[in-house]
């Protein structure tokens, strides 16, 4: 029987076929562009370390779009993992969110840029947490500079703000070869204080 053209299922079977069709044509896409990447956590996981590596040493020399093509490689990898699927920073268990915990840099040691990790550093007597944010981190897709979280250690002492936290993403600064995050980190922190009124830091409420 023929299909009547005015008939709504007609027409839906149509609109089915152009989706389906186009899903299949991105899918070809994603895997032509992905087909040299690991697909198992075992191979990926040395590879995105290799690959945090190179990353460090091109954020050290300023390779503004090396730093970047190699972010995109970072988020391609996530996705394979992810079934070609988006949602790799969708819960813990995502593939973005497992490859950054299971490179992330121990407490207190300078992380390679790309790498998540927590350290310490002082500035003017106070004592600060900085909590340093990967290639997965809000805005590392994008941003040039990973965003960090700056928190105070010692609460019965003056902080950069009344709330004893800070955060600073999307930062601003030209990229700068030579800088490891910590040096970054204080920089950041210091600029901050320094923009302030008094150029001091203020008692934690």
């Amino acid at each position: 029987m023929a299909i009547d053209k005015h008939c709504p299922s007609g027409q839906l079977g149509f609109d089915e076929i152009l989706v389906e069709t186009d899903a299949i044509n991105r899918q070809r896409i994603f895997e032509k562009k992905t087909e040299g990447l690991p697909s198992t956590w075992e191979t990926a996981l040395p590879f995105y370390r290799d690959l945090l590596t190179e990353h460090h040493l091109h954020m050290i020399n300023a390779d503004v779009e090396l730093v970047m093509a190699l972010r995109k490689r970072a988020y391609d990898l996530a996705r394979k993992l992810n079934n070609g699927e988006p949602g790799i920073l969708a819960n813990e268990n995502s593939p973005g969110c497992r490859l950054c915990r299971e490179t992330r840099a121990a407490f207190d040691d300078i992380p390679d840029w790309g790498q998540s990790g927590e350290f310490l550093i002082n500035l003017q007597e106070c004592e600060i947490r900085v909590e340093m944010s990967g290639i997965f981190g809000i805005g590392g897709a994008h941003c040039y500079w990973p965003g960090f979280a700056a928190h105070a250690v010692d609460w019965d002492k003056p902080f950069k703000t009344e709330t004893g936290y800070r955060s600073f993403l999307g930062v601003g600064m030209e990229p700068k070869a030579g800088l490891n995050p910590r040096e970054f980190a204080q920089r950041m922190i210091f600029d901050f204080i320094e923009d302030e009124p008094s150029g001091r830091l203020k008692a934690i409420n």
